[in-house]
């Protein structure tokens, strides 16, 4: 007899109302899980996969209307019961991991705390007893030291530890369903495999069905028993994960799985222009200072040195902590070095105070990971991309045409510039994030994970953007990113740092078809999806 699937969604809609006229942002949405299934939701942003989520899990925002169709958990449908109801389901037969555990968690609350937070709402254990089920639930999901952690504060600890922390808090109680929005985006790929390896593992010890949403296809190439792909708030294929990845029916299907970026470097044999940048025993040491004793000192980055030449595209790779992000800022001046030299255009820009810096500020900009908050929520566009050039003294009227030429450089038309940035997509806010950041013409532009919370089809838009503004720029990149697959077809130099300090260096090519490190190997073994050619649709 065939299992009775743990969730059941029936024609669902969703209609989103935004106080003068309404649109269904899902619409006849139909899937079912299974205990000890994983099904793996893919689409654009926007194509509705966490509208969908929220609404299993009863947390759509106010300016939805009510859904229609039916919810069916264990039999019962969530969309009929009461909201007291609906707390009690949360946590005990469905949770959910988010995708941002440091926006996800109390940053003034222990960890051991929230998860046992869950306990006190939906159990009747001692105090003592809670304690001990929140510190086995930590050894569950491999926390190595759990007395410990379970004390510490989300900041003090690292993003996989504190996506540790949410499965801990969404699976202590076993529910049965089990939904993860996104939690291995932001992760480098040795802390994503662990990730994903842990939530497999739970789930075949636990039974649990889970709803995995992605838009990365390396994880579900990895995770996935079924997929669901939708597009515009309607799913458009469903299917096992060798149909979809293999034989896809649908032309939306076939661009987004092509989209996914290769392992093997592109051959692109180009000539490079004169050094602009040239860092020689750059190092920096962050010290911990207690009272009335010497705290431990961190050596983020220790003896960097390499050379950017224009045209050239640097990509610096590795684990969360390794460097990456620190050394790009020092490089940006947006922290000191501790010791070593920076030199930009033959000036040694790492020993110039502040007043010093000003003018050489144009020279270095940099575009971060998160378009979001990179961008005043309170300015226009306009406002925010001739921002810097009235900074340095130039005239309104010479700005507004700049900006305007900028936005058309970056594939959108200038009317976008009396809009607000919560009115774009995130990809259409990344490409805003590099227009402001190519106002001042630097020679050097530094892009921190500038693609990592993209989706894959926008993602390559963005490549093929920055690719596009080398070239007719002549500017120097340095490139900083966890995951391979990118690096691969962006980089002409990668730079790979275990610790703080740079352990390979080497043409792209080189570094991901003939690695001399153990480290580096030890890398591309865990990038997602090894085993799946995606441009041929076929596994390896």
């Amino acid at each position: 007899m065939t299992q009775k699937p743990v969730l059941e969604v029936k024609n669902l809609s969703v209609r989103l109302s935004d106080g003068t006229r309404s649109r269904n942002v899902i619409e006849n949405v139909n899937l079912d899980v299974s205990a000890g299934e994983t099904v793996c939701i893919v689409g654009e942003s926007g194509s509705g996969k966490s509208v969908t989520s929220l609404a299993i899990m009863g947390l759509l925002p106010k300016n939805i209307l009510s859904p229609s169709g039916t919810i069916l958990l264990d039999g019962e449908d969530v969309l009929k019961v009461g909201s007291t109801r609906l707390r009690q389901l949360r946590g005990t037969r469905m949770a959910m991991v988010f995708q941002e555990p440091m926006t996800a968690l109390n940053p003034v609350e222990p960890v051991g705390k929230q998860i046992e937070e869950v306990l006190q709402l939906h159990s009747q254990c001692s105090r003592a007893e809670k304690r001990q089920m929140v510190i086995d639930m930590m050894k569950s999901v491999h926390l190595s030291t759990p007395n410990e952690i379970y004390d510490a504060y989300p900041h003090q600890l690292s993003g996989g530890q504190r996506q540790r922390i949410l499965i801990c808090m969404a699976l202590i109680l076993k529910p049965a369903l089990l939904i993860a929005d996104e939690p291995t985006t932001a992760l480098d790929v040795t802390t994503q495999k662990q990730i994903l390896s842990l939530i497999k593992e739970l789930q075949q010890t636990l039974n649990t069905a889970v709803i995995f949403i992605t838009h990365d296809f390396g994880v579900v190439a990895e995770i996935a028993d079924r997929i669901v792909v939708m597009n515009n708030g309607a799913i458009v294929e469903t299917g096992s994960r060798e149909e979809i990845l293999s034989r896809p029916k649908q032309a939306y299907t076939r661009m987004l799985v092509s989209s996914v970026p290769s392992l093997t470097p592109k051959d692109d044999k180009r000539l490079l222009g004169e050094p602009i940048l040239a860092v020689t025993g750059l190092s920096r040491v962050y010290r911990e200072f207690k009272l009335f004793r010497t705290g431990r000192s961190v050596n983020a980055v220790k003896d960097a040195e390499f050379t950017l030449r224009k045209a050239e595209i640097v990509g610096i790779v590795g684990e969360s902590g390794s460097g990456k992000s620190t050394l790009a800022r020092c490089i940006s001046r947006l922290i000191e070095p501790t010791t070593g030299k920076i030199d930009l255009g033959g000036h040694d820009i790492a020993s110039l105070s502040p007043r010093q810096l000003r003018p050489f500020r144009r020279r270095i900009q940099i575009v971060f990971q998160d378009p979001y908050r990179s961008l005043n929520a309170r300015l226009r566009v306009g406002e925010s991309i001739v921002e810097g050039l009235l900074n340095f003294g130039i005239k309104r009227t010479d700005a507004r045409k700049k900006a305007a030429e900028l936005i058309r450089l970056v594939g959108m038309e200038p009317d976008v510039l009396r809009r607000y940035p919560h009115q774009f997509s995130g990809g259409q806010r990344q490409r805003i994030c590099i227009a402001r950041a190519l106002s001042l013409e630097p020679d050097v532009l530094v892009a921190d994970e500038a693609v990592s919370a993209l989706d894959v089809s926008v993602q390559s838009q963005i490549l093929a953007l920055l690719r596009s503004i080398r070239d007719l720029r002549n500017i120097g990149i340095v490139f900083i990113t966890h995951d391979l697959r990118v690096a691969a077809q962006i980089c002409d130099t990668i730079i790979v740092m275990q610790n703080g300090a740079i352990v390979e260096t080497a043409p792209a090519r080189d570094v991901l078809l003939h690695p001399n490190n153990e480290y580096t190997r030890a890398l591309l073994s865990a990038a997602p999806g090894r085993g799946w050619d995606f441009q041929n649709f076929r596994p390896i």
